[in-house]
């Protein structure tokens, strides 16, 4: 119906989810001066700067960009910054952990170089491997997602040795016979009244599914409604879900590593009932988008990035 998607815009505006902010994230790519930043802290703290650049990353979603006058995105808690002086919660950060990172004698939140430089160091005091890096990210967010996605964020920045990871690719193959429209907020019946949270994107049977973007898998099976789907958690905080898959391909499991253009799946019309059901609609791919902001996660209209992509596509 007309005025639930009227009342999806409206509470999306009122909460500042408009997908202005992701494009604005997106595009800024000051990467140079941000691995100078990263590689510099790693020689000081023994925490590899994927780790680092993973941290600032998913803030920068969090917060949007870096404030006036800074090159990262990190905005420490007071508490981790002077300690709580004896107060409630005295068992979180009880000395506190800002430090002068950079020689002036001066211990400035706001400053690039003493914020990774404290934060470098808090982290190496649980340890500097991948597990001891998890629990300090843990204890440091207390949110098991924020965990997850700056861990995947450091994979990805590991695996390809940069932050400036800025091309996409439209999901299907251009030389395919496709269509699609945007019908993000539309009603749907089956499974009890609830939206449609994506675009279906029509095609025929096993044409080829491609990742948007750079990311980790971080689901992979069956879903009553989604039939065969993946999810791809990308490092703009950005949840992709790929659902009604006829196939996945080969030796794609949770966990890997992806970049824009590498297959997935083949497009099928699986999905409405139990595992293997099939044929219920036409072939398609749904193709979501779900924005985590440190607090929460909610779906937005792929349909404008679907399109910015495909005509990025059809100019090369």
């Amino acid at each position: 119906m007309k005025w639930i998607r009227v009342m999806l815009i409206v509470t999306s505006l009122i909460i500042g989810i408009g997908s202005s902010h992701v494009v604005h994230a997106e595009e800024k790519d000051d990467g140079e001066a941000r691995m100078a930043l990263y590689k510099k802290t790693e020689a000081l703290t023994d925490i590899p700067w994927e780790y680092i650049a993973a941290i600032d990353q998913y803030e920068r979603q969090v917060h949007d960009n870096p404030k006036e006058g800074r090159v990262t995105a990190i905005e420490t808690d007071p508490l981790f910054w002077t300690g709580s002086a004896g107060e409630m919660p005295s068992a979180l950060f009880p000395d506190g952990w800002g430090e002068d990172g950079n020689g002036d004698k001066s211990i400035d939140i706001e400053n690039d170089e003493d914020v990774l430089w404290s934060l470098g160091n808090y982290i190496k005091s649980f340890g500097t491997t991948k597990e001891d890096i998890k629990i300090a990210l843990w204890n440091y967010y207390k949110r098991d997602l924020t965990v997850q996605t700056i861990m995947n964020n450091a994979k990805v920045f590991e695996e390809f040795g940069t932050v400036s990871l800025t091309k996409r690719s439209f999901p299907l193959p251009l030389n395919t016979n496709y269509s699609y429209r945007s019908t993000w907020g539309d009603a749907r019946g089956f499974g009890g009244r609830r939206i449609h949270e994506g675009t279906d994107i029509f095609a025929n049977y096993g044409v080829p599914v491609k990742s948007t973007t750079y990311g980790v898998i971080e689901m992979k099976g069956w879903n009553r409604y989604g039939g065969w789907r993946i999810g791809i958690r990308d490092i703009y905080n950005i949840y992709h879900y790929y659902a009604h898959l006829q196939s996945f391909s080969e030796d794609l499991e949770v966990g890997d590593v992806v970049k824009p253009g590498d297959v997935v799946g083949g497009v099928g019309a699986t999905g409405y009932g139990p595992p293997g059901t099939s044929g219920k609609f036409p072939p398609h791919l749904h193709y979501g988008m779900y924005q985590d902001n440190g607090k929460n996660e909610w779906s937005f209209d792929p349909y404008p990035y679907l399109n910015r992509w495909e005509r990025m596509e059809q100019s090369k």
